[in-house]
């Protein structure tokens, strides 16, 4: 069966437009969150982090665009050119192409948007991203709520398995939106302070914005200096509510241990977990629950909403970068934000970015709907 790797990847936003420069960022405990107050918004103030617009348009234009794009479209074309050009990867039909988000072009349905509402349709945005880059073959948009980042890796790898392409390029990206904030202030579930991942006196999230861009090859010659390798990974839906997590942590109790069956791992040999970490009562405790299930509460856990806030789609791509990194920078970072335990069972939540020597970590996501993913990574030694 094919070996399916995690290579060459990107991260723009409001810590850097590279992965090197937001690592270092989190490194140096920096938050893009930023307090935002603009009642022609939301009536209260909000903490938020946003993509530079001006910053995004240099970098747009360096890529000498033939027509118009959404910011979306310019988040995620900024992103991925970085990657395919790292890569130096033809782009023929052994190369595939997933986009990952959770709303898409959703700006494109506000009253004053330049651009006709159908490109709020999610097969519009990758016919926008296939035709600006030349893929030639059909891009599959994965969009499942919050797991949509990491499920798409898992995805991809059993792609690779299939023999279906060698090589598949995944972009993910949201953008802030007046839509996505009042669909959450809806549930009172937006902070007017920084988010507090798992601590008792949390308040809520924080929406953020990125684009993120990974390559997963089935090629060991492809392989950037942070690869790891996809060595288990599991998704599992909790039918629950259609915004509440069970309470039992079902979906991600099945999904974490379906990729620790396919790894043939045990919780002894996690060195590191990536969580989800919305900053809410019910997402929070139940990961909690999960994690005990499992055996996972002595393992170092962080979440990096603290740094970004919730990036919807594109969390779960993110988050995994960074987990790259981490593994070869051997290096827990803290979870921003962290003081004292707010959840009903012990976790092992990381308060200061610490040197340790790591092998493996596992990402986590959960999301609207009770979806779950789960996927788990390994440090490819020989790099």
């Amino acid at each position: 069966m094919n070996k399916a790797y995690v290579s060459y990847n990107n991260i723009i936003s409001s810590l850097g437009f590279s992965s090197e420069t937001v690592v270092e960022n989190i490194h140096n405990n920096v938050s893009g969150l930023e307090l935002m107050d603009d009642k022609n918004v939301l009536p209260e103030p909000f903490y938020s982090a946003l993509i530079p617009s001006e910053k995004l348009e240099k970098g747009f234009q360096k890529l000498q665009p033939k027509q118009e794009y959404t910011r979306l479209e310019k988040m995620m074309t900024t992103s991925l050119n970085e990657v395919i050009q790292a890569s130096n990867i033809k782009l023929n039909e052994r190369v595939g192409l997933i986009i990952s988000t959770t709303k898409g072009n959703i700006d494109a349905l506000d009253e004053n948007n330049p651009f006709p509402k159908e490109r709020a349709y999610l097969n519009e945005l990758g016919k926008s991203i296939k035709e600006f880059f030349g893929f030639n073959n059909e891009p599959i948009i994965v969009s499942n709520a919050c797991v949509s980042g990491i499920l798409a890796i898992a995805v991809a790898k059993r792609y690779m398995q299939q023999n279906l392409y060698d090589h598949v390029f995944i972009v993910s990206g949201d953008v802030v939106t007046e839509f996505i904030l009042s669909g959450f202030n809806s549930f009172q579930a937006l902070s007017n302070e920084p988010c507090k991942p798992y601590d008792k006196n949390r308040t809520g999230i924080n929406i953020g914005e990125v684009a993120a861009s990974v390559l997963v090859t089935n090629n060991p010659e492809k392989l950037s200096i942070e690869a790891v390798e996809i060595i288990g990974e599991g998704s599992c839906n909790d039918a629950n509510h259609i915004s509440g997590p069970s309470r039992t942590g079902e979906g991600l109790y099945r999904s974490i241990s379906s990729a620790m069956a396919q790894a043939d791992m045990s919780a002894k040999n996690i060195d590191y977990i990536s969580a989800h970490g919305t900053a809410t009562m019910f997402n929070d405790e139940m990961e909690a629950i999960a994690f005990n299930r499992l055996q996972l509460q002595d393992v170092p856990l962080n979440s990096l909403k603290g740094y970004f806030g919730h990036t919807l789609g594109a969390s779960g791509l993110l988050e995994t970068i960074v987990g790259m990194h981490s593994l070869y920078n051997k290096t827990l970072y803290a979870s921003k934000g962290f003081e004292t335990l707010g959840v009903s069972k012990p976790i092992n939540v990381i308060k200061e970015t610490t040197a340790k020597e790591l092998n493996t970590f596992l990402k986590t996501a959960s999301g609207f709907g009770g979806c779950n993913t789960a996927v788990i990574f390994k440090k490819i030694k020989s790099k």
